[in-house]
């Protein structure tokens, strides 16, 4: 059941699938945290990964940059792939002023610039908005792992350069901080009756310029991506609560 974009058959993806923008972020969770990995797909080198951790079977695949390209890929997997649950594991440039390098933002809601959701045809402005059972898992697996975190609004931008003042004005609307694609998977997971959520990590301070490297990007995000895992293999893919058990099994991470 091959896609224009993905080359899995239907079976060879995981009902949770991590989703980081970053391809080579996908290869360094796969090698880092999961076992017995297969490679689903690398069609344009979106490199798409299935395991087991902490003996619960996942799946990750990057999203690429851009509500465009996680429009494409989130809408394959919960339409064409059956997945259930995508958890975005992100970077993001932090606009608030308690916000910090590294620190964890779960989004609770996403702004948008885009005109993404225009598809829809809705008679009015639809909000974005997380799954809620989701993100109490991410907030209780935080505090399990000590890890310094804000809930709250993001902005998810069409425009990676934007001109002066842009940043400002979100920041004074309380938004935490800015990044390129959780708007679109929330339309996508409402639209098709599906569960998401968008994790962050702060990497740089457009405000002031602060900044980590690409390098740090790719492979250090390590709080982040394992408050993730906490939250998906604490998942029963029968259930649709919306406010799954925690199973506190993060401690089983390859640091």
């Amino acid at each position: 059941m091959a896609t224009p974009h993905n080359n899995a058959d239907l079976g060879d993806i995981a009902p949770v699938v991590l989703m980081p923008g970053d391809p080579l972020r996908a290869q360094y969770i796969a090698e880092h945290y999961l076992e017995d990995v297969t490679c689903f797909s690398d069609v344009r080198n979106v490199y798409g990964y299935t395991g087991t951790y902490a003996g619960t079977r996942l799946s990750v695949m990057a999203s690429g940059m851009g509500i465009p390209s996680m429009g494409i890929y989130s809408w394959e997997l919960f339409n064409v792939y059956d997945v259930d649950v995508i958890i975005r594991v992100g970077s993001a440039g932090g606009l608030a002023p308690q916000v910090g390098l590294r620190d964890i933002v779960i989004a609770q809601a996403a702004c948008t610039d885009s005109n993404y959701v225009a598809q829809f045809g809705l008679p009015g402005t639809f909000a974005p908005i997380a799954d809620f059972g989701l993100l109490r898992h991410a907030v209780e697996a935080c505090e399990r792992l000590d890890a310094r975190y804000h809930v709250g609004n993001l902005i998810s931008t069409d425009t990676f350069y934007s001109r002066s003042g842009v940043n400002e004005a979100w920041a004074a609307m309380g938004v935490l901080a800015v990044e390129m694609e959780a708007a679109g998977l929330y339309c996508n997971a409402a639209k098709a009756g599906k569960r998401a959520l968008a994790i962050v990590t702060v990497s740089d301070l457009p405000l002031t310029g602060a900044s980590l490297s690409a390098q740090e990007r790719q492979t250090t995000l390590t709080q982040m991506i394992e408050v993730a895992l906490d939250v998906a293999c604490g998942l029963s893919t029968s259930e649709q609560d919306a406010s799954p058990t925690a199973h506190g099994c993060a401690s089983a991470a390859i640091s």
